[in-house]
């Protein structure tokens, strides 16, 4: 079966404020999808309900064509989410971060590291890394993660220019495997601006 993740109808509203109504759309395998919008329009509110981190007010979000809130467990076990914040811990050193997270790729752990730019830093506790840096912990389980649907927030906050292009073309080489990624962002995502599907959240409609 192709993997489908599928918007329906949703609404939701936050302060008696509409965010959006009537949103719907669907993401398969090999596809990537970029969410825009203005501060307070949604962008995270609306990833939290696609990962089953909330609930919309109407509509719902299916995944493999049954209601999220019923396959929540087998969802979940299929998906990299990165938030806004890191979600790391500040104590550990980025090494032992990743160790944590993906306690049986201990061989691969300097490769993703370095891959995501933390080359001589493995063994500093993230505590005394930059913000940056610390971004790149959380961002280095791209290389490592197995899960077939990334949804990241705001993936390229602090990062600089070249390591938004190495990001990117991880994410281009996930979908080309049949990957699903969804982010939010308002920056340009270099070289795949042919291949990546936009969905603008206005206040109210919205729709790719």
């Amino acid at each position: 079966m192709t993997m489908m993740l599928e918007a329906r109808d949703l609404y939701c509203e936050r302060d008696e404020r509409t965010l959006f109504r009537g949103l719907s759309f669907t993401v398969e395998a090999g596809e990537w999808v970029q969410v825009t919008g203005g501060n307070g329009a949604g962008k995270t509110t609306l990833l939290r309900l696609l990962t089953g981190l909330a609930r919309p007010d109407g509509g719902e979000v299916y995944w493999q064509g049954e209601p999220l809130r019923r396959v929540r467990d087998s969802f979940h076990s299929g998906l990299l989410w990165i938030g806004h914040q890191p979600g790391i811990k500040t104590r550990l050193t980025a090494r032992e971060n990743l160790h944590f997270l993906h306690p049986g790729d201990g061989a691969r752990l300097p490769e993703a590291l370095a891959q995501a730019g933390l080359a001589g830093f493995e063994d500093v506790p993230v505590a005394r890394l930059s913000a940056g840096q610390q971004r790149r912990v959380a961002l280095a389980r791209l290389w490592l993660t197995r899960a077939a649907l990334w949804v990241l927030d705001e993936p390229f906050t602090a990062i600089d220019v070249n390591g938004v292009a190495r990001l990117t073309r991880r994410m281009a080489a996930h979908t080309a495997q049949g990957g699903m990624v969804i982010l939010t962002t308002h920056q340009p995502l270099p070289g795949a601006a042919d291949t990546v599907r936009r969905l603008a959240l206005t206040g109210g409609e919205a729709g790719l």
